[in-house]
């Protein structure tokens, strides 16, 4: 096997664009989905990619390069808005796949339970593709279309996630068999956006409880305008028709219906709590 590392995004992407060739992150999803079949014949390793790098801020957003690692986003300093992509990131595998493991590689991996994908709808995240053909975005809800598939294309890394600019918290909250490397029953992820003592905006995203992880923008828009003690009986009431949960050998699909109302309402309770502190 041929290990290319450049260093320019062009470089990579031309190396890519040969076929043949696989990208290569963090490697925390790549490497034990090899198992014991042989190795591609080529692999480029993005880490050194200077375009992937880096968190930065600018007048409409926030950028967060396709390399950056967990452990570089819960390091950031970003503001309370993204509390729930941190809590997030806590929850991606051990450290140590934090400290290696890839935005993008949790979003290209496209797994129903991946951690990121929820706190990243629930701030209306965009990605940005790049080939050696040129770049597209589009929003992350649009770009996972299923279990381990995506609209990537041959030759196309992920080469950035764009959040627009927001007021609000976040909150996040994940139910497992165990409280440490522990692939989701359920999660959701939640943010808040306070104004005149109610609920301004709602954004609510929930993964492990359908083939993607989905907005819930029939409850977003229950919320709005309502008060932070209705939450729980609109919750209640709430039909959760945009899941559709099943039975694996984590939990069946009654069980994950139930807890998925739960950690909603107490997910949004965390993030309300949240931003009253921030806002007083």
């Amino acid at each position: 096997m041929t290990l290319h590392r450049p260093e320019s995004l062009d470089d990579a992407l031309a190396l890519l664009g040969r076929g043949g060739a696989v990208a290569l992150g963090g490697g925390t999803d790549l490497y034990p989905g090899l198992r014991d079949g042989p190795p591609p014949k080529e692999m480029v390793d993005l880490t050194r990619v200077a375009d992937l790098k880096g968190i930065t801020a600018h007048d409409t957003g926030w950028r967060i390069g396709g390399a950056v690692t967990w452990t570089e986003v819960l390091r950031a300093g970003l503001p309370p808005l993204f509390d729930g992509l941190k809590a997030a990131a806590r929850e991606v595998g051990s450290v140590q796949i934090q400290n290696a493991g890839t935005v993008a590689g949790n979003l290209c991996n496209a797994s129903p339970a991946a951690d990121g994908v929820p706190a990243l709808l629930a701030l209306d995240a965009e990605v940005e593709l790049a080939s050696a053909a040129g770049a597209r975005r589009m929003p992350l809800a649009a770009f996972i279309t299923g279990p381990r598939r995506t609209e990537l294309t041959p030759g196309e890394v992920l080469a950035a996630v764009h959040i627009p600019k927001s007021a609000g918290c976040g909150a996040f909250l994940k139910l497992g068999a165990r409280r440490y490397l522990v692939i989701s029953i359920a999660m959701v992820s939640a943010v808040v956006t306070l104004r005149d003592g109610g609920l301004d905006r709602v954004r609510i995203a929930v993964g492990a409880c359908s083939p993607v992880a989905r907005r819930l923008s029939g409850l977003e828009q229950s919320l709005a305008g309502k008060t932070a003690a209705q939450v729980s009986d609109i919750v209640t009431q709430y039909a959760f028709d945009e899941l559709a949960p099943i039975d694996d050998v984590r939990a069946d699909a009654g069980y994950r219906r139930d807890a998925v109302r739960t950690l909603v309402a107490r997910t949004i309770a965390a993030a309300i709590e949240k931003e009253t502190a921030h806002v007083a």
